[in-house]
């Protein structure tokens, strides 16, 4: 069988210069050249003289004479190019450079059927390349399931966290109670009674409402912190999907079951 060198070879003296695919219908005109019949036409149309592309030589008469053994070479060419990048397209054992038509269900991994028979998979588990395809297909399409089922409740936990933070910081300490006015009671007490106590109850109400603030700050922390350990958890999910969904895109099935 010729090699992928030789049928490089053979392509170039099988393409026509004018158009740089195989020859139709090739003629060769005084000075040898060859070319496409409609390529050389066209090209004396266009350029109204009777010259070759090639050697530039004119003729007085366009006298094209047919080239059938270049026809039958060009023919040829274009069906073993053809079978070339057939047989390149599919995937062979590096071992034997037989084709990989079986997966390996014990090690994971393709083999072909020489492979199949040796001392390595002995006893191992084989199925055709396809059905071990639609296998993992459907283990793929349940992860994502699964995963789009975990995703809701990790959006709405996140929804929830950025309500609370949003809220003000009084409403936040009151442990849920989201009454403004009942927030505001407390403070006015507060300070009526510290007005009773004068400087002596004002150094307390500082302390006081220090740490109030610090009880906040420590509060609105934690949520914060919360809220980025939901979004790292979505960030996951969704990381976890995409590549999910970049093996369900995969059509070459070789690397579909590398990706496993």
């Amino acid at each position: 069988m010729a090699s992928k060198q030789q049928v490089e070879s053979l392509t170039e003296e099988a393409l026509c210069p004018i158009c740089l695919d195989f020859f139709t219908d090739p003629v060769s005109l005084e000075c040898g050249h060859n070319f496409c019949r409609s390529c050389i036409t066209q090209s004396w149309d266009r350029e109204e003289r009777n010259s070759c592309p090639e050697c530039r030589d004119e003729f007085t008469d366009r006298t094209l004479k047919v080239n059938r053994a270049l026809a039958r070479l060009s023919e040829k060419v274009r069906t073993l190019s053809l079978n070339t990048e057939e047989k390149e397209s599919k995937h062979h054992c590096d071992k034997h450079q037989e084709e990989l038509k079986l997966f390996c269900e014990t090690d994971k991994k393709l083999i072909c059927v020489i492979c199949a028979a040796g001392r390595e998979h002995k006893s191992h588990s084989f199925i055709p390349v396809d059905e071990a395809v639609e296998t993992y297909k459907d283990q793929v399409k349940s992860s994502i399931q699964s995963l789009t089922t975990n995703n809701q409740p990790s959006q709405e936990m996140k929804e929830q966290q950025k309500q609370k933070i949003s809220q003000s910081p009084g409403e936040t300490l009151l442990c849920g109670i989201s009454d403004r006015e009942q927030s505001q009671s407390l403070k006015s007490h507060v300070t009526s009674q510290f007005v009773e106590l004068h400087q002596i109850l004002v150094k307390k109400e500082q302390r006081i409402l220090g740490e109030i603030k610090e009880d906040e700050e420590k509060i609105l922390s934690q949520m914060e912190k919360n809220l980025q350990d939901i979004q790292e958890n979505l960030n996951s999910i969704e990381e976890e999907l995409s590549n999910l969904q970049g093996r369900m895109d995969q059509t070459d099935i070789v690397l579909f079951l590398k990706m496993n």
